[in-house]
C-alpha cells in the first residue's frame, strides 16, 4: 500500500512517501516514514489527520492516504482575526 506521511514546516513541506504491506495504522505509518526523530517530536505528542481532516493513531489506512503531522498553531483564529481587524481600523 503506498501512503504519504507528511510533516509541514513554516519553510515548507517534509513528505516521505511509503510503500508498507498488510494493513497499517496512521500512526505506524508516521513511525516508519522517520519523520518524528528526524524533526524531534515525541510519539505521544503527535496529532495526526488523513487528508485534512483530523484522525486517531489507530486509523486504517487505505491506498493513497495522505497522513499529516498537525502542529500547533502559531496563534488562536480569534486572536489572528482579533489583530487583522485592528490593522485595517487604524488605515
Amino acid at each position: 500500500m503506498r501512503v504519504e506521511v507528511v510533516y509541514a514546516l513554516a519553510s515548507g513541506q517534509d513528505i516521505a512517501v511509503l510503500d508498507l504491506a498488510g494493513d497499517v495504522t496512521a500512526f505506524q505509518a508516521v513511525a516508519a516514514s522517520g519523520l518524528l526523530e528526524r524533526h524531534g517530536l515525541a510519539a505521544a505528542d503527535v496529532k495526526l489527520g488523513v487528508s485534512g481532516r483530523r484522525t486517531t493513531p489507530d486509523r486504517r489506512l487505505r491506498e493513497g492516504d495522505r497522513v499529516e503531522i498537525l502542529r500547533a498553531l502559531a496563534m488562536e483564529p480569534n486572536e489572528a482575526r482579533r489583530l487583522r481587524a485592528r490593522a485595517v481600523r487604524r488605515r
